[in-house]
């Protein structure tokens, strides 16, 4: 697979490899959003990848959607992830964050003052939230007025601002998977009549803005979004995506666009012509290619759909997968049990290739 060992630039890095480690959330962060040691060790095993992105990490209070995830607005939770990034530019490799408002993927006992998660439209997820207490539904959402939305575009560019202090290389935008940019761009879920619903032109607005504060604060070539166009994670509905997101690309100046393909490769075709920047890809190009494979991944490579990759599951479990791929495997099988909360089991314990 030589192709995927290739340099590539991204911004103003020259990545080693296009094999990229993709977000994951592990909860495994403190109560107050920190990250531990524990963490620091876990993304130092895989700083062999050309580019590690972290899991998600809330840009406010109100942000957070799960248990034990980690933020990026206190003081303590900076100090936390520069550990982190120390840990993993020492082992050689680079690391961004991804910054994640979940908008209605939220519940009021995440919250300080026990608030309801806000979104773009009251309309509740129809989703649940795993608590310490056991499931909890997820309550109608606040609307987001215009200056709520003003101070939200306000907090992730200081939560850009905060990764940069904490040594990442990058910021990377959560634009997927439903949550708060994706619900702005969505069907279902914006239900707004004001400047920021309706129209194509509006939907894309908040993304656009939001894009652009993070580049202003921190620099273009150290930003880049996630997108998932016609996912329908957390009840999201898009009955057209194709053109919400050709016209949200054609307003965005980033480092990248990384694209979780949901089966349909036409449009990851259609998206990948229109963007003339770093294209990377978790490559899901039909509901067979699930979890993605390093095969699916060097498809995606060697026939220019892709600039590079990013895989999930197989760098969760493979901490040295670059090395694995380049000797043919053979690949430890990850454990779900494992994935979400818990110590060092299935987190850091995954054995490397004996060589």
């Amino acid at each position: 697979m030589p192709k995927i060992f290739e340099p590539v630039t991204l911004g103003k890095l020259q990545l080693p490899n296009r094999l990229l480690m993709a977000p994951m959330t592990r909860n495994r962060a403190s109560t107050d959003g920190v990250v531990t040691a524990l963490t620091a060790e876990y993304y130092r095993q895989r700083a062999g990848a050309g580019l590690i992105i972290s899991e998600s990490i809330q840009p406010s209070a109100i942000g957070q959607g799960y248990i034990l995830t980690p933020g990026l607005h206190t003081a303590a939770q900076v100090a936390g992830w520069r550990a982190v990034t120390d840990a993993v530019h020492e082992a050689g490799g680079r690391i961004f964050a991804q910054l994640n408002h979940t908008g209605r993927i939220g519940h009021p006992s995440l919250y300080p003052n026990r608030e309801l998660p806000v979104a773009p439209s009251p309309v509740a997820s129809g989703e649940q939230l795993f608590s310490l207490d056991g499931m909890l539904d997820h309550p109608v959402p606040r609307e987001l007025t215009a200056d709520d939305i003003r101070a939200t575009v306000a907090d992730f560019a200081a939560a850009a601002r905060n990764a940069i202090d904490a040594g990442f290389d990058g910021v990377e935008l959560h634009g997927a998977n439903g949550y708060l940019i994706h619900q702005f761009l969505a069907d279902n879920t914006n239900l707004r009549t004001d400047p920021y619903g309706g129209s194509v032109a509006n939907r894309i607005r908040f993304a656009v803005e939001v894009a652009a504060a993070v580049a202003d604060s921190i620099g273009p070539d150290r930003t880049g979004i996630r997108l998932s166009p016609g996912s329908p994670y957390n009840n999201i509905r898009e009955a057209d995506p194709a053109p919400v997101y050709l016209a949200l690309l054609a307003e965005l100046d980033l480092a990248y666009v990384h694209l979780v393909e949901v089966g349909d490769r036409a449009l990851t075709e259609r998206l990948r012509a229109a963007w003339p920047g770093t294209f990377l890809l978790n490559p899901h190009p039909s509901p067979e290619a699930f979890p993605a494979s390093p095969e699916t991944a060097a498809e995606a490579i060697e026939s220019g759909v892709a600039d590079a990759v990013a895989l999930a599951t197989m760098w969760l479990a493979n901490p040295d997968l670059d090395v694995r791929i380049r000797a043919g495997g053979p690949f430890n099988t990850a454990d779900p049990a494992t994935f979400y909360g818990g110590d060092h089991t299935g987190y850091t314990d995954y054995p490397a290739l004996d060589r």
